[in-house]
């Protein structure tokens, strides 16, 4: 969302190298069409729900000394839910510190210091913030959690708290063609496990239209009993060594400096439910009756969705859940 941003305000090839970076065919999608779009996106997905609390949008904070033109500034609040601040980014600690509260506070804490530097040259700064807190339909008992072992390959084994409950009526699918069994609370948050050395193929075919496949064809009411280890994801990535990659070299090219290039997430996925700002053995999935087990006791991928658009909030790969 924030490269759409980008591209809004943008003039000369930056914005068509930028939307076709992001696999939009401008000749088939103007422009217009796709920022009218994102407005959608983010007008839906903020609609108040009882069972998932999301907050997202985008901020600008420009250096005093620049205006920003009226109209990229009403278009960035009426498309992209935007704010525009004036900072002094020659004062880089000030600038800094107004950022990362900014973030801070959208976030609910759980994105605490977004920038560790800022470049005294900075003349903007874009800055895109998603905030998402869910609750299980049918919450993890705490005094059944246990430890439990989680074997990170086939060398390594950790112990870990494994949280369970009874049986869970819940949609369920295994594919066959990967193969990875998934099984989900509600449909916005499937938890998918992959088969021995089936993550790399897992990873390949994790496209819109195998997520589409799967929720087609998820068998409704089926007796579940998961068994997850809880767990807490936080990273950071230079999206400066990934945008060249997506084919906008041109706007951001290796040498240029730009500043805050940057993306942090952090998600908790506990007994209560699931908050963020993504061994081997025979008895790993095995059927007691009419109940299936599912024990995520090695590496496994949860994709978390919007269940108005489908679209994928949060993405996350738990190889190790003692690792935080």
């Amino acid at each position: 969302m924030a490269l759409v941003f980008l591209s809004l305000g943008a003039r000369g090839p930056t914005p068509t190298e930028t939307l076709e970076g992001l696999k939009f065919n401008l000749t088939e999608t103007p422009e217009t069409e796709i920022h009218q779009g994102f407005q959608h996106l983010v007008q839906t997905l903020g609609r108040p729900s009882d069972q998932l609390q999301l907050s997202l949008g985008n901020a600008m904070f420009v250096q005093e000394q620049l205006k920003l033109l009226d109209k990229f500034r009403e278009d960035a609040r009426a498309l992209c839910a935007s704010k525009a601040f004036s900072t002094d980014f020659r004062d880089s600690d000030t600038a800094k510190k107004l950022i990362n509260d900014y973030v801070r506070n959208k976030t609910q804490g759980k994105i605490v210091e977004l920038f560790k530097d800022l470049d005294k040259l900075t003349e903007m700064m874009l800055v895109n913030y998603i905030f998402s807190k869910a609750q299980w339909k049918k919450p993890f008992d705490p005094s059944h959690t246990c430890k439990s072992e989680f074997h990170v390959n086939e060398n390594r084994t950790v112990e870990v708290p494994m949280m369970t409950t009874g049986g869970l009526e819940t949609p369920y699918f295994r594919d066959e063609e990967l193969p990875a069994p998934q099984c989900t609370s509600d449909g916005s948050a499937p938890f998918i496990l992959p088969d021995e050395g089936k993550m790399h193929d897992l990873e390949a075919k994790l496209l819109p239209e195998t997520l589409r496949r799967w929720r087609d064809s998820l068998q409704p009411r089926t007796r579940v009993h998961p068994l997850l280890p809880k767990f807490s994801i936080s990273s950071d990535y230079d999206l400066q060594d990934f945008l060249p990659q997506m084919g906008m070299g041109k706007v951001f090219p290796p040498a240029a400096g730009q500043s805050g290039i940057k993306d942090a997430e952090a998600l908790v996925v506990s007994q209560e439910g699931m908050e963020g700002a993504a061994a081997m053995g025979s008895n790993l999935i095995y059927k007691t009756g009419e109940v299936i087990t599912m024990h995520f006791n090695r590496p496994f991928m949860f994709p978390t969705l919007s269940k108005d658009t489908q679209s994928i909030i949060f993405l996350g790969k738990v190889t190790n859940p003692s690792q935080a």
